[in-house]
């Protein structure tokens, strides 16, 4: 007979970048889990600002998201300015929104890249439901996604937090 220990649950990892789920959300057994945050949880941990400028300006937030997940994710650590608000993706989510008030569609794969970034449950269907039903709400769900793991980083370099 041979006495074996359990092996070991695979954690989520931590590099390049911080805790990818910093609150440590349950996981299902196919390695997903819930966002830190609901959908409807605007006005926690300072998000309220970032909720009013989602609904007045979205491409900013929208701009600010991008740029940060892609900082995060070629250098492992927080953007040094907190996100390009004006930069490419603004501009372009800007002009799509003014004129032909489809703006919300580029948040579909943007949305899906922070699903995977941190194993989070959901689909391109309530992808695209939940940006163009509540768009404010998804672009300041993911901000605060996002800021989870820079604060992680941050924390974990002995820095002040996002």
């Amino acid at each position: 007979m041979v006495n074996q220990q359990p092996g070991t649950k695979e954690m989520m990892s931590l590099t390049p970048g911080g805790n990818r789920n910093a609150k440590n959300m349950p996981m299902t057994p196919d390695g997903q889990r819930d966002w830190s945050n609901g959908i409807c949880d605007c006005c926690g941990d300072g998000a309220f600002g970032t909720w009013c400028l989602s609904c007045w300006c979205p491409c900013i937030v929208y701009g600010e998201n991008s740029s940060r997940i892609e900082h995060l994710a070629q250098n492992g650590v927080p953007h040094p300015k907190g996100g390009d608000a004006c930069g490419g993706d603004c501009w372009l989510h800007c002009c799509l929104t003014s004129f032909l008030g489809v703006g919300w569609i580029l948040q579909i794969p943007g949305r899906s890249r922070i699903r995977s970034r941190y194993s989070i449950d959901g689909g391109c269907f309530t992808d695209c439901c939940t940006v163009f039903w509540c768009n404010p709400c998804s672009l300041t769900q993911e901000h605060r996604e996002i800021q989870l793991e820079e604060r992680s980083i941050l924390q974990a370099n002995g820095m002040a937090g996002v």
